[in-house]
């Protein structure tokens, strides 16, 4: 993404990578920089500079081959959350399993007296994929006459 030596963004403001670092220039004095692979950082701060208005977002699309949607979400997440936003690490949603204690119990009960999953699942009142997932995750076993055949060679 980033170009090799150093390459204008405008006529104020440059960027050298070199040796796995990039750095920002602005008139002749560096001012920011980071790690080639720091996605975050130069988010952040092409984010920073289109904000104060050292550079266009037009520009940075064309030196760093970015989607301008991209340079828009990341504008919109300075603007919203500030610095702070690029460098937190953002709770992943898991979704909560429907299938705990007794509902799991019961669950597996059906499962036991051999009824197919799509049966289980309506019993219970959850999608069929919650069982599914259940048991992929190892929360719920199939009973041997029911696993899936393997194919014959």
């Amino acid at each position: 993404m980033f170009p090799a030596g150093v390459t204008e963004i405008n006529n104020r403001v440059a960027v050298e990578a070199k040796d796995g670092q990039v750095c920002y220039v602005h008139g002749h004095l560096p001012v920011f920089q980071h790690e080639e692979t720091d996605v975050r950082s130069f988010r952040m701060f092409t984010s920073q500079m289109i904000e104060t208005g050292t550079v266009k977002p037009r520009e940075i699309v064309e030196t760093f081959g970015v989607p301008m949607v991209t340079v828009k979400r990341y504008m919109k997440v300075y603007r919203k959350h500030g610095v702070q936003a690029f460098y937190e690490t953002k709770p992943r949603h898991s979704s909560a399993s429907k299938l705990k204690g007794e509902t799991l119990e019961r669950a597996q009960q059906l499962l036991d007296q051999g009824q197919s999953v799509p049966e289980v699942a309506e019993e219970l009142n959850v999608l069929g994929n919650t069982v599914h997932k259940a048991i992929r995750a190892g929360r719920l076993r199939r009973p041997p006459s029911q696993k899936k055949a393997s194919p014959q060679q």
